[in-house]
């Protein structure tokens, strides 16, 4: 419940409840929240078992955990793995398929076919390749006069 209050904020709330109620009221006042406190676990208890003995014995494996939506997809989609996502999820390889767009984008030669279906598509449309880099013309020879860039 308090995973994250460090030592240094639990002793600033110690002194700062000694100094607001009083060293002979804090006793006191720790036996009635604590006394609180436990009354509403056995009040949250008692109204769990209310609702497993008006459900039936068909949801006798019900959790209140399994309302939490993360909870819910982890244990539907996750631990059942009828739709097979863990070989869709194994056979998938991220940091392959990104080699083979940086090869592909840079003009590498990759290992794989899929590159080679990319280079056959290239070929087979007819269009010049706009990724490679062009050669420099010589300097006798004048680049390309483009009418309708001017």
């Amino acid at each position: 419940m308090f995973s994250d209050i460090g030592a240094l904020e639990l002793v600033t709330l110690v002194v700062l409840a000694v100094l607001v109620f009083g060293p002979e009221k804090l006793p006191k006042l720790i036996q009635d929240a604590s006394a609180t406190i436990r009354k509403i676990r056995e009040f949250s208890e008692s109204a769990k078992q209310d609702i497993r003995s008006e459900l039936g014995p068909e949801f006798k494996d019900f959790e209140f955990e399994d309302l939490n939506p993360k909870n819910f997809v982890r244990k539907q989609l996750m631990d059942n793995d009828d739709l097979g996502l863990k070989e869709i999820r194994s056979s998938f390889d991220l940091k392959s398929e990104m080699a083979e767009v940086a090869d592909a984008v840079h003009g590498r030669e990759s290992g794989s076919g899929s590159a080679g279906r990319a280079n056959l598509s290239k070929e087979s449309a007819g269009t010049p390749d706009l990724l490679k880099k062009r050669e420099t013309p010589a300097q006798s020879e004048r680049p390309p006069f483009d009418a309708d860039a001017t």
